[in-house]
C-alpha cells in the first residue's frame, strides 16, 4: 500500500474507497490476470493489455479518453458509451442525415400520447456488464467521493469515482461521474518527473470538482439508478457483518445483492486473496471461531486481529461483495 502499512483483512468497499494496492493485486493474481484483461479490453481500457500482474495496479499505458469513456458505462448501467465530438448533423430542411446516438424511439412518430405516458426509447447499445454488478461498482465508487480518497470533492449531486497515484506520485488520475455525465482529470509531465506532495484526491479532486460545477448546473442530475432484480441488505462497513434495516450511522452501508444470492457476512468469512496467493496469504473458512487453528496478527496500527485457519476448497465461496 501507497502508506507502507498493512491494515489487516478488510472489506472489499474499504479497499476501493481507500485505494489499497495489497487488495487489487491479490484479487487479480487469484481470478488470473488473463480474466482481469479481457475485461480490461471489453470495456476499452485497453486495445490489448499485456496478462502481467503489475498491470493490475495500471503499470500499462493508456490515455484519459479511453478511461473517461469505460467508467462511463458505469454511469450507464453497464451499457457501452461512445463518445463522439458531432452528435447530430441537418440539412437546411432541419431534416437528420446523421445521428450518433442509435437508439430507437418507438413512439416518436405518433400524433400524440395518452395523458402522463412519455415517449419508448429502447436501447440498442452492446451491454459489457451486467446491471447489478455495475451498480455495485458505482455504489463502491460513491463512497471514494463520501468518504475516501476523493473526499475533498463536494458537489450537490450524487458522484461516483476512483482516484490513481503513480509511482513517486508522477502521475495522477481522477475519473469521475454522475447520473448523466463523466469527466476525468490527468496531470502530468511530459517527462516524467515528481510532482511533491500529489494525489489523486489531492491535485484533480479540484480540477474535476471546478469542472462538473459548472456541467452540473446544465445537465442537472440524480440518485443513480438501481436495477431491477436485487435487494438492500445494511452492512457495517468496517467489519462485513449485517445489520438491522432500521440501522443507521457512519459504520452502515446498503449493498445491494442480486435476488436468489445469499451472501456470507463479516470478516472471518472473506476470502483474502486465494488458493493463488501462496504461502502465509490465508483464505478464511466460514464459522470458524478461537481457539480452533486461529492465529492473531498486530497491524502497522497497533491493532490486534484474529485470522480464522486456512480454508480449503470444500469450505469457502468466493461469492459475494465481503
Amino acid at each position: 500500500n501507497a502508506s507502507n502499512r498493512f491494515y489487516g483483512p478488510t472489506p472489499l468497499r474499504t479497499g476501493i474507497e481507500q485505494s489499497r494496492n495489497l487488495m487489487t493485486v491479490r484479487i487479480a493474481q487469484e481470478i488470473g490476470m488473463q480474466t482481469v484483461a479481457g475485461y480490461a479490453e471489453r470495456f476499452g481500457v485497453y486495445d490489448r493489455m499485456g496478462p502481467f500482474l503489475a498491470n493490475s495496479l495500471g503499470a500499462q499505458e493508456t490515455t484519459l479518453f479511453k478511461m473517461v469513456a469505460a467508467y462511463a458505462m458505469f454511469a450507464n448501467g453497464g451499457e457501452r458509451v461512445e463518445p463522439t465530438l458531432v452528435d447530430r448533423v441537418q440539412d437546411r430542411y432541419g431534416r437528420t442525415v446523421y445521428r450518433h446516438d442509435q437508439r430507437v424511439c418507438e413512439d416518436c412518430a405518433a400524433a400524440n400520447l395518452p395523458a402522463g405516458q412519455g415517449v419508448t426509447i429502447s436501447s440498442n447499445r452492446e451491454r459489457v456488464m451486467n446491471a447489478i454488478t455495475a451498480y455495485q461498482l458505482t455504489s463502491m465508487m460513491e463512497g471514494v467521493v463520501q468518504r475516501g480518497t476523493a473526499a475533498g470533492i463536494n458537489l450537490p449531486v450524487p458522484v461516483a469515482g476512483k482516484t490513481g497515484t503513480t509511482n513517486d506520485s508522477k502521475d495522477v488520475w481522477f475519473i469521475g461521474y454522475t447520473s448523466n455525465i463523466a469527466a476525468g482529470c490527468y496531470i502530468g509531465y511530459d517527462q516524467p518527473r515528481t510532482m511533491q506532495g500529489a494525489s489523486g484526491g489531492g491535485f484533480c479532486g479540484p480540477v474535476f470538482e471546478d469542472f462538473m460545477e459548472v456541467a452540473i448546473e446544465k445537465f442537472g442530475g440524480t440518485k443513480f439508478a438501481v436495477p431491477p432484480g436485487g435487494y438492500f441488505i445494511k452492512i457495517d462497513r468496517f467489519s462485513g457483518q449485517q445489520l438491522p434495516d432500521d440501522a443507521s450511522g457512519d459504520n452502515v452501508v446498503a449493498e445491494y445483492f442480486r435476488e436468489g444470492e445469499v451472501p456470507i457476512f463479516g470478516l472471518g468469512a472473506m476470502v483474502d486473496g486465494g488458493f493463488a496467493m501462496g504461502e502465509n496469504l490465508p483464505l478464511f473458512a466460514y464459522g470458524e471461531g478461537e481457539g480452533n487453528g486461529d492465529s492473531t496478527i498486530t497491524t502497522s496500527e497497533g491493532e490486534t486481529v484474529v485470522v480464522p485457519k486456512k480454508a480449503d476448497f470444500g469450505t469457502v465461496s468466493s461469492g459475494g461483495l465481503y
